[in-house]
């Protein structure tokens, strides 16, 4: 069984087949997901869809991308969909400063309310970090100790990668680690302790080898996990089974 553990299902590239897409999931093993919110409206419906579907769970929270966005009442509203019993998680929350660095003060501000939610509401969180390891890392170590979560799709260095282990976080790999040239990531990948892994697609993002080109969905999780288990060289059936129990456990689900 896997665990696509990020998977943004509340995509409109999703709109016309989601049944199906779910289904195809169920045929090739992966039998728990788990769709994260980006913003408000995309968080709502992450809850919709879980609440539709059996071993999908939903995770909400304000994107840094869309941090300008955010309002006092989207904290509000957060904060209501924390306390629904299929939500699991708060996220995703970070930095980015790949498409633009303006507003790099808002991202900051919403960050920080995100993580002190998610201290009120003991949840776990998931991270992104898009050229922005450094200030994500230092955030953390500053506001996020106690609080268990991922550093999704994880595409540091070694250094950093030990920095976010000592603070208790799981690692997310996703297609890229299926990507021929990719060095850094299959050395990452090597690094990474079995115990402290999840794999997810960031779908309909990062398709692995050997859809690239093509929408991402949850049954392409399989191919992450084959290529790790590569790397690593220990069966795919191991990796399967450690990186469902480490989601189980990151978003605390029986």
């Amino acid at each position: 069984m896997y665990f696509d553990t990020h998977i943004h299902l509340n995509s409109e590239m999703y709109n016309d087949d989601l049944d199906d897409v779910i289904n195809r999931a169920h045929e090739n093993g992966v039998n728990l997901m788990t769709v994260i919110g980006f913003d408000i409206p995309s968080s709502k419906r992450a809850i919709e869809i879980a609440e539709t579907y059996d071993g999908v769970f939903a995770a909400v929270g304000i994107h840094p991308s869309d941090a300008k966005s955010a309002t006092k009442d989207s904290f509000i509203q957060l904060k209501k969909m924390l306390e629904h019993p299929k939500v699991v998680a708060l996220g995703e929350i970070g930095f980015d400063y790949y498409h633009d660095t303006t507003f790099n003060d808002i991202q900051k501000v919403v960050f920080e309310k995100q993580l002190e939610i998610a201290h009120e509401f003991e949840m776990p969180i998931v991270v992104h970090m898009r050229d922005s390891v450094q200030d994500v890392y230092d955030m953390l170590e500053r506001k996020a100790r106690g609080l268990k979560g991922v550093v999704h799709c994880y595409s540091g260095c070694s250094i950093m990668l030990k920095k976010f282990l000592d603070l208790g976080f799981y690692v997310g790999l996703d297609g890229p680690v299926t990507f021929k040239n990719a060095h850094s990531v299959h050395e990452i990948a090597k690094l990474i302790p079995l115990n402290r892994l999840v794999i997810e697609t960031d779908g309909p993002y990062l398709t692995p080898t050997p859809f690239r080109g093509k929408r991402n969905e949850p049954s392409y999780v399989k191919y992450i996990a084959e290529h790790i288990a590569k790397i690593k060289e220990i069966p795919v059936e191991e990796v399967a089974r450690i990186t469902t129990e480490n989601g189980k456990k990151l978003y605390r689900i029986e």
